[in-house]
């Protein structure tokens, strides 16, 4: 693992949740094109490019990964974070994960604008309630998803991000 000053990936999230309040989760491959590598469950976002802010960030990745198009200031301010340590195969580091919040009545999942890089990881899409999320054995993140959409749900707002267990 590379120092912690040397590498830092900065990710931008959106925990979208629709007008039946259930929250959307893209499924990834773990290891792309690998029989049995297993997958997991996350928030539509990704990686912050030089010179977007964070919320320009998950604005962009919300249009690439589920064709959604949202303006980043109806994003409103972070909701949660979470920070560590990753080895991810094509990145490590320090990473850092912001969250934010947005609700839609409906939406049609259009996953046509994702990146290359993006396709070989995507595996599906699934719209989850807060009960699922809480019961389910699969590999969710962030950790604590739940609980924060039940926070959503319930209209509390944190006044600072919520600082979130890291998943790695």
């Amino acid at each position: 693992m590379r120092d912690q000053e040397t590498a830092y990936r900065q990710s931008a999230r959106v925990v979208l949740i629709d007008e039946t309040d259930r929250v959307l989760l893209l499924k990834f491959h773990v290891v792309p094109g690998a029989p049995g590598s297993g997958y997991g469950w996350t928030t539509p976002g990704g990686g912050v490019e030089e010179g977007e802010t964070l919320a320009e960030a998950a604005a962009r990745e919300l249009f690439e990964e589920v064709g959604l198009s949202v303006e980043p200031l109806a994003l409103g301010s972070p909701i949660a974070e979470t920070s560590g340590l990753a080895d991810l195969g094509w990145a490590e580091g320090l990473f850092r994960d912001v969250f934010f919040h947005y609700r839609v009545t409906t939406h049609q999942i259009e996953i046509g604008g994702q990146e290359e890089h993006e396709r070989k990881y995507h595996a599906g899409h699934r719209w989850w309630t807060v009960d699922e999320l809480a019961s389910s054995r699969e590999t969710i993140y962030p950790l604590n998803l739940a609980d924060v959409v039940a926070e959503l749900l319930a209209g509390r707002l944190p006044a600072v991000p919520l600082q979130l267990p890291w998943h790695h």
